[in-house]
């Protein structure tokens, strides 16, 4: 009887450089989809042995907190608060920081093999030699100069001079099958011979990532068209050193709606685009110091530290674009719209579904079934499936989910509804009354906004008060000024008993209830938009209500509308 064939093992294997891309988070759940349709294991692997770009724990814990948000679950792997390792098959550790001694062992093996080699130019010596060949308009490619050192001396220099090791890459063609693009052939000599150990005696990529897929058994390598040109490297050190070559699937770009590769840069590029516009030559108060904000005006190339980023954003009215996952969960997605979104980019399940669950997902993901070409990420798409969620939820579901939304993103509107301790009456209202008008949870908090806001804060805006209030010789400030009086004997304070009363004061003035309830939006909101009259004016309560509508009519009389 033949021997049973290997589990089919899938890998996702970020580098902790700040939150989890949009694009990793597809890369992850394509890998965990294939895993799940094949009956493998899905593992998690951390590619931490860049010690410069490192972002350190706190990046490992939002990468897995990302992918715990999106539903996406790992079967082998650090544990999402890096207490301990899931390693049911004895593979881990899962940080490359710690597997260390298999890339020495493996760059040994090839070095006495005399299939790598050390090498001994400094930065400085590198970078002229990549001048050259730019001046000489030719690609760079290391010339082999530590060849022609004796090989007993350069393992001897290698004892206590600098140096890197360069894998001795064959004259021979290079094959990749891959299950996207068809085969991808190099010619011999296409490949160079690239850094397998950097100066600090730490693995690059191509040395650590092919020693951990052969350790780990992994199966299938499923990742971005970026990685395309590395794949033929790996390839070449499998042979070198003796391991399997796994299936290779390289996924399509994920592209802006402008059609550039989406990345974190965009954020940067929008805020440096917001102060051109403004003329700015200081940074606003409070954002970030005055010398770091020139130099990073000065430098196109120069990226400025997320959070200042944020701040810089805030000041100048700005919204960033969503890129990261953390982005979207914090603008108020659903996180099973999002990878639902996600799954999209690039792969189709087949007749003509587009909405659809993990479940489903895993049941008919194939390889196969990936194109080619870049994948356009439509915003407006996103939010068209997030709008849909949201209204196909039940109120209760949807108090829930914002409430908890809420208590990390925006913690005043849950103080403001008394919602602290749990889901609270006027939560409930709140939420209903909130639910049919927002695309997402943040929607719903810019809504709730007329309830945080102090009551001698409102700002009015100016259109909204001409229209409601002023238009035709005053209508809306007579119609406010004698419903204020209406509304002060009112005993039933509840959403149906005010709109019952609107409804009969309308009626008594022969007019329609928007003449009614839009003048009342205004002094309770500043704003012509609010959630329906009768949940805003029972949320704010009676007092609070009273004492809007005297602050409008005031500020009417004064002729001042900004809150003074």
């Amino acid at each position: 009887m033949p021997a049973a064939s290997p589990p089919a093992v899938t890998r996702f294997a970020p580098s902790p450089t700040g939150h989890l891309h949009i694009g990793g988070a597809r890369t992850a759940l394509f890998n965990w989809a294939l895993a799940r349709r094949l009956g493998g294991h899905f593992l998690l692997r951390i590619e931490d042995t860049d010690r410069a770009r490192d972002a350190g724990p706190e990046s490992v814990v939002g990468i897995l907190r990302g992918l715990e948000w999106l539903g996406i679950d790992w079967d082998e792997g650090p544990a999402p608060d890096l207490s301990a390792d899931r390693d049911p098959r004895g593979v881990g550790p899962f940080r490359q920081s710690e597997r260390r001694a298999l890339y020495d062992d493996a760059a040994r093996r090839l070095l006495e093999a005399d299939l790598a080699y050390h090498a001994f130019e400094t930065p400085d010596e590198l970078a002229a030699m990549r001048d050259l060949a730019k001046r000489e308009k030719r690609p760079f490619r290391y010339d082999r100069a530590a060849l022609r050192i004796p090989r007993a001396e350069r393992f001897a220099r290698a004892e206590s001079e600098p140096h890197v090791v360069r894998f001795r890459a064959p004259e021979e063609e290079v094959v990749v099958r891959d299950e996207v693009l068809g085969e991808v052939r190099l010619a011999p000599g296409e490949v160079d011979d690239f850094v397998i150990v950097k100066a600090d005696g730490f693995p690059t990529y191509h040395l650590a990532v092919v020693v951990d897929d052969e350790a780990m058994g992994v199966t299938h390598v499923v990742r971005g068209q970026e990685h395309l040109i590395n794949t033929p490297r790996h390839v070449l050190l499998q042979r070198a050193l003796g391991c399997r070559t796994p299936i290779y699937a390289h996924l399509p770009l994920i592209v802006s709606p402008s059609g550039a590769k989406m990345s974190k840069r965009d954020k940067d590029r929008t805020v440096r685009r917001a102060c051109r516009d403004a003329g700015l030559a200081e940074p606003p108060p409070g954002t970030v110091e005055p010398a770091v904000f020139a130099r990073w005006l000065a430098d196109k190339n120069r990226q400025m530290e997320q959070g200042a980023l944020a701040r810089l954003a805030a000041a100048l009215g700005v919204t960033l674009p969503e890129i990261d996952v953390e982005d979207f969960r914090a603008a108020g997605y659903l996180p099973r719209v999002v990878a639902n979104y996600i799954a999209l980019l690039g792969f189709s399940p087949g007749g003509d579904v587009e909405k659809f669950d993990l479940a489903f997902l895993a049941e008919r993901f194939d390889l196969a079934r990936i194109g080619k070409t870049g994948a356009r990420f439509d915003y407006k798409k996103l939010l068209a499936f997030n709008t849909d969620a949201i209204a196909a939820m039940s109120d209760e579901d949807f108090a829930e989910r914002w409430r908890a939304w809420c208590l990390e993103f925006a913690p005043e509107v849950v103080r403001a509804a008394g919602a602290e301790a749990g889901v609270s009456p006027t939560w409930r209202v709140l939420a209903a009354a909130l639910r049919p008008r927002s695309k997402t949870f943040a929607d719903a908090a810019r809504g709730a906004g007329f309830l945080v806001t102090p009551d001698d804060e409102i700002a009015y805006d100016r259109k909204a008060v001409d229209k409601a209030l002023l238009k035709n010789d005053g209508e809306g400030l007579a119609v406010l000024r004698d419903l204020r009086r209406t509304l002060a004997g009112l005993t039933d304070w509840s959403a149906p008993g005010v709109g019952a009363a609107l409804g009969a004061f309308a009626e008594g003035r022969g007019v329609g209830l928007g003449k009614v309830a839009q003048p009342l939006r205004v002094a309770l909101t500043g704003s012509t938009v609010s959630p329906p009259i009768d949940a805003t004016a029972a949320l704010l309560g009676r007092d609070r209500c009273l004492a809007r509508i005297d602050r409008c009519l005031a500020a009417v009389d004064r002729g001042r509308f900004d809150g003074s």
